[in-house]
């Protein structure tokens, strides 16, 4: 495994060296149980638990009483749609979200269509970047929440959370965002953009997995919503379940390095990106980029290759641990529908190669990586493993 360079940053990210350091006494030394509070042990580990709360909410601009904890981006995308709907009294019936969500927001919204709820299912463009004429038209009076994506999984493409914020609540309707994609790769601020409710996850920031949070504009008891877990009465009654001490405490560490290092980092990663597809596009003039180019996240990297099966062309470079999309759909017989709902074909759809770069990326491993997939590309096309056209072939 130490061979293999890994480009699959969208999928999950190493825990930073930093992150684990910080959460190892809490597997033995500082073991409590943080709702053990009247003895030392489980005190100390309230109070780690509270110190990580205040660096989560610190990466997005929120106050630590509006952070709840959870086990990752999906229960924190199916709290927040779930127990807002659950909580409606039938007030207000419409659901609106995009066709390039994650599909913990998609089919939480069909269970939601089954009991009764209209679901509108926003459009985007051939970029992936969503109509605001068409979302001011979807947005009416009677709708209850919006959810979309701050930064697509898939092709990067960054959408514009405070314009939508906007008409939402122009409206009276919640705005939800998830955000997994977004946090420690470009400024998030919950003020600026206006959201209502937020969703997070440890394992895309440099943290571990399993844990997670939902930020609620105002803390606990502000937002009409109703918890999906019952029994312990943990995250102020919304969450219950034992918390996860490491992991939060890895949870925040991670948010703490990212604040410090969102610039100069993001930076880096773009000037690695762009160099990966130059040195491609160079060698590959067929294959084309996906995705809003100038507004996307700078590590995101969708490329198709067209006539050539993006599996296969992974299976050839045996080097690489990069994707043809989600991690959630990989392997599934059907394309991915982030790719289709930009207008792009079955055929292309099952061409593209996504490519996730991230902190740990080296200009080394940029460079070999450029020439591992363009020689297999040249190797699947030399094979007749293609349906290019001769005259789509490079010279």
């Amino acid at each position: 495994m130490n061979n293999i360079i890994y480009l699959d940053y969208h999928a999950t990210t190493p825990c930073d060296p930093q992150v684990v350091q910080t959460m190892m006494p809490y597997f033995r030394e500082n073991f409590g149980n943080p709702s053990s509070s009247l003895h030392q042990i489980g005190k100390k580990a309230a109070e780690v638990v509270e110190k990580a709360r205040t660096q989560v909410a610190e990466v997005i601009g929120a106050d630590s009483r509006e952070i709840i904890f959870t086990g990752g981006a999906t229960e924190s995308n199916n709290f927040a749609l779930l127990g807002i709907a659950r909580n409606s009294a039938g007030k207000r019936n419409r659901i609106v979200t995009t066709a390039i969500e994650h599909k913990s927001v998609l089919w939480p919204c069909k269970e939601l269509q089954k009991q009764g709820f209209e679901i509108v299912i926003l459009p985007v463009d051939s970029d992936g970047c969503i109509d605001i004429n068409i979302a001011n038209e979807a947005i009416t009076n009677n709708t209850l929440i919006v959810s979309v994506q701050a930064a697509n999984n898939e092709i990067g493409t960054i959408q514009p959370i405070e314009q939508i914020a906007t008409i939402a609540h122009e409206k009276g309707a919640l705005i939800h965002c998830d955000a997994a994609q977004a946090i420690g790769k470009i400024p998030v601020d919950v003020e600026t953009w206006d959201v209502d409710l937020l969703s997070m996850s440890a394992h895309k920031l440099y943290g571990p997995k399993g844990v997670g949070a939902v930020y609620m504009r105002g803390g606990p008891y502000t937002l009409p919503i109703k918890p999906l877990l019952f029994g312990g009465g943990q995250e102020y009654d919304l969450r219950s379940g034992t918390l996860n001490v490491p992991g939060i405490v890895g949870f925040g560490k991670a948010c703490q390095l990212c604040t410090e290092r969102l610039l100069d980092e993001s930076l880096y990663i773009a000037n690695l990106r762009d160099r990966l597809e130059e040195q491609l596009l160079r060698t590959l003039p067929f294959i084309s980029r996906n995705g809003a180019l100038d507004c996307r996240l700078s590590g995101n990297s969708s490329l198709t290759f067209p006539g050539i099966d993006a599996e296969a062309l992974i299976v050839n470079v045996p080097e690489l641990a990069i994707s043809t999309g989600s991690a959630c759909t990989s392997g599934a017989p059907e394309p991915s529908h982030v790719l289709t709902a930009l207008g792009m074909s079955r055929s292309a759809a099952y061409s593209t190669v996504r490519i996730g770069i991230g902190r740990f990326t080296s200009d080394d491993e940029i460079n070999q990586a450029a020439i591992l997939i363009a020689n297999a590309a040249m190797r699947l096309i030399e094979a007749g493993e293609t349906s290019l056209k001769d005259n789509s072939l490079p010279a």
